[in-house]
């Protein structure tokens, strides 16, 4: 059967109570898009930002009558005036094996591959990490995540202790247990994100060395090497935190970092840590620094 979407261009001030309407409606699905191409970043810790301009779109069965479905609209976000509108048809499919299509196994550096549980490893002897898509942050497919994985790849040869915060999906601890790391702390702030990591950590068989934790729960043990793969400001705030809880000479690898913002950044790490090298993958930059 196929489905029907119904999608309105509005100011986000609209965008909650369409979105809300639609759902009231039983739309199988609504989504928001950003209507005007404008980038958000740097959202602040606990913020949800939300472009000007939204696109809302609802998706319904074909057999809904989109007049009635409009005419409902318009009392739900009164006295505001329906937004302009336009609807079209959506071909049924599986859905799921379409997504699936989009994900593949992939190579960083010389031995580790991510790999989707529905696929064979291409080197069954190479250090495979098992991870599917999902809701926390960290599949390998941005470029801030492979520059990370890049950087373990090439340096973690075994025994080292290494924190992972802001852990996401926990590839990056995934990752470094796998390349032969003792322990893993991975810290996030995101319930979500901890319960990912959990999950891809067992699905990894390295959850006995995985200590999940979250932020601001005492890290016991210094580390050989930090990563951390947020954004330029949070990261600018927690260079005296990461200072205490690395050990001198140990590594501090920084990603997420615009290329524009990576001055802001060696200046708040300037006393405690030098810059070791860098690495650029599209706009984005890796500081891979060594506490002083």
């Amino acid at each position: 059967m196929p489905w029907i979407q119904i999608s309105f261009n509005c100011r986000k001030v609209l965008s909650n109570a369409l979105s809300e309407a639609l759902s009231n409606l039983g739309a199988a699905s609504v989504t928001l898009q950003d209507a005007a191409d404008q980038p958000l970043l740097e959202p602040g810790v606990g913020e949800t930002p939300l472009w000007d301009q939204v696109i809302v779109t609802g998706m319904f069965d074909a057999t809904s009558d989109v007049n009635a479905l409009v005419v409902h609209l318009s009392h739900a976000i009164a006295p505001d005036d329906l937004p302009p509108w336009r609807v079209s048809t959506v071909e049924d499919k599986a859905w799921e094996r379409e997504w699936m299509q989009h994900f593949h196994p992939m190579q960083f550096g010389a031995r580790t591959w991510i790999c989707p549980s529905w696929h064979q490893p291409p080197e069954p002897d190479a250090v495979n990490i098992f991870l599917d898509p999902g809701l926390a942050f960290g599949t390998g497919t941005h470029p801030t995540t492979a520059l990370c994985l890049e950087w373990l790849d090439g340096h973690i040869s075994g025994g080292e202790t290494v924190i992972d915060f802001g852990c996401g999906s926990g590839i990056l601890g995934i990752g470094a247990l796998k390349l032969g790391a003792a322990e893993v702390w991975a810290i996030d702030n995101d319930p979500q994100a901890l319960i990912a990591t959990r999950d891809n950590a067992l699905k990894n068989k390295v959850e006995a060395k995985m200590k999940i934790l979250a932020t601001g729960e005492p890290v016991s043990k210094k580390a050989d090497v930090l990563l951390a793969n947020i954004l330029a400001n949070p990261l600018i705030s927690l260079a005296t935190l990461f200072s205490e809880i690395v050990n001198p000479k140990g590594m501090v690898i920084l990603s997420g970092i615009l290329i524009e913002q990576q001055s802001s950044i060696l200046e708040a790490y300037a006393s405690q840590f030098k810059l070791i090298s860098s690495a650029q993958n599209e706009d984005w930059v890796r500081l891979d620094l060594q506490r002083i």
